[in-house]
């Protein structure tokens, strides 16, 4: 070691006493103005720059050779291997349901005898509540006797008229009054069927919104909210540009935030119009829904699945670095021959990039599937420069 030191201070001072000589014929030089020997001597010190930088380094590469406790710049690498690479667009949307309606009266009358509370699980069919029908069940059953006799005539005047016993007119007369009297009785069972308020669908009573008792009418009063939570879907727009790649059954993750939970579901119906307020086009994407844990108006993040690569080179975000030309950069690792404790160059190379998603980062050229990239400690790395891996 003190050897070396002597070595590099004697061209050190060399240097310094020179630098003092040429200063003052350099002055001299510039004070005649000439500028053929002022040219002469800026080519004279070049050379002697020159060949001093070359004498530098090489006894900078007897230091790093003969100097066992050198610090090295330490990185962090990782194996380039090609895989899969899918890239999301991001939009809002919301959840909601086509089974998310408010049951309306369709008869006017008292609101009677309401059978469910709010929270019921209830079956399409099941009868919610019942409206007073204000006499019609009465009138009814005296139809229906009406109608009975109105049968009984009819069958009996068809008997005679087969056997070809009375008129045509009474047989008309009798088949006409019984139709007229079943076609009075199917209206008024119609109106009476209204009087019972059932589920239209199975799903859940999520608010009772008339209480029992109160005086409905038909098409305007509200009785019941209710709900189904199994077919639920998120409906959001995207921008028109995504339409030749958004198709129906395209790949989507649905993530919501209230939940932190994300789904995968896919595209079941893409709007067939552009709105022209802000360029988009409308999607429904299904979702499942375990244990009704979503809720119709939740907001939702759709990631849909724009483009995918097979077998393609992808690095973290953070290795990769600008050269002062704007050009993408990175840093590969290439052990050295007969060198042991994980010591390498750092090589600079340019690549070009592709799509970028979830801090990873899509290069189209200028790696491939074997290299070993540095992946951390690289932002202050020369091309050339040995390193050491500390993995």
């Amino acid at each position: 070691m003190k050897k070396l030191a002597v070595l590099i201070s004697i061209p050190l001072f060399l240097l310094s006493c020179g630098n003092k000589e040429e200063g003052k014929s350099i002055d001299e030089l510039i004070e005649s103005e000439n500028l053929t020997e002022i040219r002469a001597k800026k080519t004279e010190l070049s050379k002697e720059q020159s060949d001093l930088t070359q004498k530098l380094d090489k006894l900078d590469q007897a230091i790093n050779r003969l100097d066992k406790s050198r610090r090295l710049d330490l990185i962090m690498t990782q194996e380039i291997t090609d895989t899969l690479f899918k890239h999301y667009a991001e939009v809002q949307g919301d959840v909601a349901t086509d089974e998310n309606i408010v049951i309306y009266a369709e008869f006017s009358g008292i609101l009677q005898d309401v059978r469910v509370k709010e929270g019921a699980q209830v079956r399409k069919g099941q009868v919610l509540a019942k409206i007073d029908d204000g006499g019609l069940s009465s009138e009814l059953a005296q139809l229906e006797t009406q109608a009975t006799l109105a049968k009984t005539t009819f069958e009996r005047q068809q008997r005679l008229w087969e056997q070809n016993i009375g008129s045509e007119m009474q047989y008309l007369e009798a088949k006409t009054n019984y139709e007229s009297m079943q076609n009075s009785v199917n209206r008024l069972k119609s109106q009476l069927n209204k009087t019972i308020v059932r589920a239209p669908f199975s799903g859940i009573i999520d608010e009772i919104i008339t209480e029992e008792g109160e005086v409905v009418n038909p098409g305007q009063s509200q009785l019941f909210r209710l709900v189904s939570l199994k077919n639920m879907y998120v409906e959001a727009d995207v921008p028109e540009g995504y339409l030749n790649k958004i198709n129906k059954g395209t790949e989507v993750l649905v993530e919501i935030s209230s939940l932190g939970r994300e789904f995968e579901g896919e595209v079941r119906r893409v709007g067939n119009t552009i709105n022209p307020n802000n360029r988009s086009f409308s999607i429904q994407v299904t979702v499942p829904n375990e244990n009704g844990m979503l809720k119709p108006n939740q907001i939702a993040t759709l990631k849909l699945n724009d483009y995918t690569a097979e077998n393609a080179v992808i690095i973290p975000e953070n290795a990769l670095l600008k050269n002062a030309q704007g050009q993408s950069v990175v840093f590969i690792y290439n052990e050295k021959e007969a060198t042991k404790d994980n010591i390498g160059i750092a090589k600079r190379q340019i690549v070009e990039t592709g799509y970028t998603y979830n801090s990873q980062v899509e290069i189209t050229s200028g790696l491939k599937a074997g290299e070993t990239l540095i992946v951390e400690g690289a932002k202050n790395l020369r091309d050339g420069q040995e390193v050491k891996i500390r993995n």
